[in-house]
């Protein structure tokens, strides 16, 4: 089976994030810089797979993301393109911040947290300047948009 290329399928977002789901479990390495195009931001962003545990049902979620390196972990952003409510990955690292991330290859096991305060406000600065979509996402959202850090457990 071939992987879908971006520029073949649908504009359906959910085609669109189970596509590069797929392109990531498939091929890491080329799935992790992402053209964004069609879904509203300009040209290719880097992106990591995030597997969290389904705090309902037990079973691991893949999700792609938008990250920003920071330092020795990663930085993700529960906008959910600035709706009312966190995305479901967010709720699921609520409920158990032990994950697994892939930036490229190979997986990882990771520990999320959610950063407040001035961390929050450093990481949230860094991260609009570099996407700036996400300031608008906050401008429209009724709730403040959380931040999540993604460090690696070191064994």
């Amino acid at each position: 089976m071939s992987t879908p290329k971006f520029n073949d399928i649908p504009k359906d977002i959910n085609a669109l994030i189970a596509a590069h789901i797929q392109q990531y479990l498939n091929d890491p390495e080329a799935a992790h810089m992402w053209d964004a195009r069609p879904v509203g931001l300009p040209g290719e962003v880097t992106t990591l797979l995030l597997t969290t545990i389904g705090r309902k049902s037990g079973e691991p979620r893949h999700v792609p993301l938008l990250y920003v390196d920071d330092g020795d972990g990663y930085l993700i952003i529960g906008s959910k393109g600035g709706n009312v409510d966190h995305p479901v990955w967010f709720l699921n690292l609520l409920a158990n911040p032990e994950c697994e991330i892939r930036v490229g290859a190979p997986p990882v096991k990771a520990r999320a947290r959610v950063v407040e305060g001035g961390e929050r406000d450093r990481a949230w600065k860094r991260i609009t300047e570099r996407h700036h979509v996400y300031a608008k996402y906050q401008a429209r959202a009724d709730r403040q948009i959380p931040v999540v850090r993604l460090e690696a457990i070191k064994e």
